[in-house]
C-alpha cells in the first residue's frame, strides 16, 4: 500500500486488479480540507487512461514491480533492445510502447527497467542527462536582448531550446521532465 501524497510519476499502482503506470502526477492543497492528487495512469495491459483523485493521506495499493539496471544496446524497427550487465539475459521492449522514451535513451548508457509479472512495463528515464549538440544555427552575439534562445538539435533526436552561445558539438546538460536546459557541461 502507498499514500497518494507518495505517489510519484512512473509508480505503478494496481486499479481494477490491472496495474496501471502513473504517467503525470498533481498535488492540489485548498484552503480548506486535505490535499489531494490528481493522477492520470495508463493501463500496461490496454493503453487505457484512468484519471484519479486521491487524498494524500488515502492508501491506494501499489503494484510489486522489481528495478533491473540494463543496458541500452540498440532499437531496430520494432524494438529497443537491453542487456542487463551481470546476467547478459537481453530484453525486447517494443518500440510502439515506449515511443515517448525514443529521445532519452543513448546506446550503452545504463537505464532502470520497471519489469511487472516478467515483462517489462516502464523505461525510467534520470531526472537529468548530458547531450550532445548535433545541430545549431550560428548566431551572432549582440543580435538581440539578453536572455535569447534558440532551437538545437541534439544526437538524438531531441529539440530543446538553449541560450545563444551553445555551439554544435557541445554538450549540455537538459531536464528530461520539461525539455529545458540547464546548463552547459565542460
Amino acid at each position: 500500500m502507498i499514500r497518494g501524497g507518495d505517489i510519484v510519476k512512473g509508480t505503478c499502482l494496481l486499479q481494477k486488479g490491472q496495474p496501471f503506470l502513473v504517467i503525470e502526477r498533481e498535488f492540489h492543497n485548498p484552503g480548506k480540507g486535505t490535499a489531494i492528487a490528481r493522477i492520470k495512469m495508463k493501463s500496461i495491459k490496454d493503453g487505457s487512461v484512468l484519471t484519479l483523485t486521491i487524498p494524500t493521506q488515502q492508501e491506494v495499493e501499489d503494484a510489486t514491480v522489481d528495478i533491473q539496471s540494463c543496458q541500452y544496446q540498440y532499437a531496430d524497427t520494432e524494438f529497443y533492445h537491453f542487456m542487463d550487465n551481470e546476467t547478459y539475459e537481453q530484453y525486447e521492449i517494443p518500440i510502439a510502447e515506449m515511443a515517448d522514451k525514443k529521445f532519452y535513451l543513448q546506446e550503452n548508457e545504463v537505464y532502470e527497467l520497471a519489469i511487472w509479472e516478467g515483462s517489462v512495463i516502464d523505461v525510467r528515464i534520470p531526472y537529468k542527462m548530458v547531450f550532445t549538440v548535433a545541430e545549431s544555427e550560428h548566431y551572432i552575439r549582440g543580435d538581440t536582448v539578453s536572455g535569447a534562445t534558440k532551437p538545437i538539435v541534439t544526437e538524438t533526436g531531441l529539440t530543446v531550446r538553449v541560450p545563444l552561445f551553445i555551439k554544435q558539438g557541445e554538450k549540455i546538460l537538459v531536464n528530461t521532465e520539461t525539455n529545458e536546459y540547464v546548463e552547459r557541461v565542460n
